[in-house]
């Protein structure tokens, strides 16, 4: 089992790079599409990594990207686009947290390494 873990959370990082381009996305307006990149981060790190600050700043950034997406979801004089109605406080908040879970994939793959 640990042999397993530490081969899924090296074949993680490796192919974190989709992650990583959620700041981008998010920055050059296109919120919604980043979505995507959360959930698959999301899912795989509750699924299959091992460790819990993996896990933690997975939902950190999830939670992160929910908050202002469920704001525009719900408001009803919103802007016709997520990346129009965000506040860049949550523009701020999202860059941070997918900077805090690339740092924690990191270093889950020296630990494991």
């Amino acid at each position: 089992m640990r042999l397993r873990a530490q081969s899924f959370v090296r074949s993680y990082h490796e192919n974190c790079c989709p992650f990583s381009s959620v700041p981008v996305l998010v920055i050059g307006q296109f919120a919604l599409v980043a979505g995507v990149p959360v959930l698959i981060a999301l899912v795989g790190a509750l699924r299959r990594v091992p460790d819990r600050a993996v896990r933690r700043a997975a939902a950190l950034s999830a939670v992160t990207f929910a908050v202002p997406l469920t704001v525009w979801l719900v408001r009803p004089d919103g802007a016709p686009s997520l990346s129009k109605d965000m506040h860049p406080g949550f523009l701020a908040l999202i860059v941070a947290a997918s900077a805090v879970l690339l740092v924690a994939l990191h270093r889950a793959r020296r630990t494991v390494a």
